[in-house]
């Protein structure tokens, strides 16, 4: 039984982007108290005025972004102003930070989607006749934000919103590897946070390719083709505000140092000889060997014509370490070779390529024409980063972008 309990516990795991995940131990960082708090449909806001105002006057409104549960926003402030004072400074310029958060992190798109529109609605009713408001979002903020300008556009609402930013947003799609969101399904715990967390609509949505425990194959989700679909109807993108993205990865199609086809993390004990392998490219690519004691289970799983994703130029998540340092706490021995792979593509993220082929996720983004790219500008970052890290090189040059 014991051990039957360690595997149950191994799915107290999520994965989660640092800049909304709960700061790291030690951290020391005290977030200001908001000067004004919203409720909106399905979600709420925190508001911190500028430097010098006393109520909504120069509002930039920001969406969090992806994970199981609902906003901290507390953990918002800081993953954006902890290592570089991105907040801090628009407030200082006179800008008014408003922080959008979600009841369910994991919920679809669209419903989130409610709280951003409501948070812009509002906004704008406090501000003067000629104020522009900045809108934007971080991860799958980004597309949140998104739909919801081009919404508000479709049905006439008179806001006027001057700027749009993405902060490595998956326009085009983010990857979790097959191999783990296979395992989130082999836990034999139906209801683990990692197995809600891979299967909830917004992953859904926001995966270039799911995993379905059915056929054990990576397929096209139908709830992402529908928000596509529902995206398209909407416009695709808004019309009105100038529209900016940014990438953690590189754009000179360099990315991680990860060899397809290679371990990246073996297990023992708790899931004795499971084994975790880097995509490769070609037909029955092995990416994971799955193990279990109870209930007793074992199989392969194998992709067909992916590309090479895991090293793929792009905003990266710990993804094996997560899960090894999870297992570990619950006794199992671990052999991590590759801690860290691509999240999102820098492709994805300045809405210039498909992820699709390899040649596409491996393109060298500076060689190409800036006017492919969906946007009307943007940056890459020019060493690989962690997803939506706010470093100074893209945090300065995203300020700049924002007229004071």
């Amino acid at each position: 039984m014991a051990e039957k309990w360690q595997e149950e516990q191994a799915g107290e795991f999520t994965l989660a982007a640092p800049v909304s995940a709960e700061p790291p131990a030690g951290t020391a960082y005290t977030v200001p108290e908001p000067d004004e708090q919203w409720s909106l449909p399905n979600g709420f806001a925190h508001v911190f005025f500028g430097e010098g105002n006393k109520s909504v006057t120069r509002p930039v409104i920001m969406c969090d972004g992806f994970s199981l549960g609902k906003s901290d926003l507390k953990w918002l402030y800081s993953g954006l102003d902890r290592d570089f004072p991105f907040l801090t400074e628009l407030r200082d310029r006179g800008r008014d930070v408003i922080l959008v958060g979600y009841e369910e992190r994991s919920a679809s798109i669209l419903d989130n989607a409610e709280a951003v529109m409501a948070a812009i609605m509002s906004a704008h009713g406090q501000v003067s006749s000629d104020a522009a408001l900045t809108v934007g979002g971080f991860s799958m903020g980004g597309l949140v934000a998104r739909y919801a300008l081009a919404k508000l556009e479709r049905l006439g609402h008179p806001a006027h919103v001057d700027l749009y930013f993405s902060y490595d947003t998956p326009h085009r799609g983010a990857v979790v590897p097959i191999a783990l969101q296979a395992f989130a399904h082999f836990i034999p715990w139906p209801n683990n946070p990692f197995a809600r967390q891979m299967n909830s609509p917004a992953a859904r949505q926001m995966l270039w390719r799911h995993y379905d425990p059915k056929t054990r194959t990576p397929v096209i989700a139908p709830e992402r083709t529908q928000f596509l679909n529902d995206l398209a109807e909407v416009g695709g993108w808004p019309s009105r505000p100038r529209k900016l993205a940014v990438a953690n990865g590189r754009g000179d199609g360099v990315g991680l140092e990860i060899p397809p086809g290679k371990r990246a993390l073996k297990l023992g004990r708790v899931y004795p000889d499971t084994a975790f392998y880097t995509q490769a490219q070609g037909k029955d690519a092995t990416v994971a060997e799955l193990k279990r004691w109870f209930p007793p289970l074992q199989f392969t799983v194998k992709t067909s014509d992916l590309p090479e994703l895991d090293g793929a130029p792009g905003g990266t998540l710990h993804s094996y370490r997560i899960v090894a340092d999870a297992l570990k706490k619950v006794g199992a021995t671990t052999d991590l070779r590759y801690e860290s792979v691509c999240f999102v593509p820098s492709v994805s993220a300045v809405a210039i390529r498909d992820i699709d082929q390899h040649k596409d996720l491996y393109t060298n983004i500076e060689d190409l024409d800036p006017q492919e790219s969906e946007v009307d500008e943007f940056i890459c970052s020019s060493d690989t980063t962690t997803h939506t890290a706010v470093t100074q090189e893209l945090g300065v040059w995203l300020l700049d972008q924002m007229p004071y």
